[in-house]
């Protein structure tokens, strides 16, 4: 069994803008030396759109209301930066959706390391992290959801998913702290 971290927008525009998601840093920062000595994949995914618009969705509200946002959700702008430290063996995708699959190579990325388990953090619980966790069940992948790794706006939303929807989907919940790691080194090449 090899095991993916998949950390889902926390990045400078989110985590500066959006208090809730600073709860995050600190148990993640924690988290990533363990989970790259344990031999997991680390995958940082990061959200923006196109500078001019054009994958800005007609009529998407919330999609638009990022946009607007200014540089924090433009592509290549400061917002979009990593807000925890990335090392040079962690894999960065660029998204555009809620899911960290949609439109993006992260299952050919996932593949190629032979992983097949995933442990997803990030924020928004009921949207980035609710999604790849989807996402990911249907392509076949083991899924765990590190409940102090993700944060919501909502903190009773953010306990609803992690106490009744995800455990529902047959998702595994754990803290940073206590998750194990079901890794071994994969070959890179």
């Amino acid at each position: 069994m090899t095991t993916a971290l998949i950390i889902g927008d926390v990045q400078r525009g989110i985590t500066g803008g959006y208090p809730f998601a600073r709860d995050v840093v600190a148990p993640l920062t924690e988290l990533l030396p363990r989970a790259r000595a344990a031999g997991a994949l680390v995958v940082f995914v990061h959200f923006a759109f196109r500078p001019n618009g054009a994958d800005l969705p007609p009529g998407n509200a919330l999609f638009r209301s990022f946009y607007e946002a200014g540089h924090s959700f433009h592509e290549n702008s400061a917002g979009t930066e990593i807000d925890l430290p990335v090392a040079e063996q962690d894999v960065v995708v660029l998204k555009r959706r809620a899911s960290a699959f949609a439109g993006t190579d992260l299952d050919l990325v996932l593949r190629a390391h032979g992983v097949d388990t995933l442990a997803v953090a990030g924020v928004a619980t009921s949207a980035m992290v609710a999604a790849t966790c989807y996402d990911g069940a249907d392509r076949d992948y083991r899924v765990t959801v590190l409940r102090d790794g993700c944060a919501d706006g909502d903190p009773a939303m953010h306990d609803f998913f992690m106490d009744a929807v995800f455990p529902s989907r047959g998702f595994e919940v754990v803290s940073c702290a206590s998750w194990g790691f079901a890794s071994q080194k994969t070959p890179r090449t």
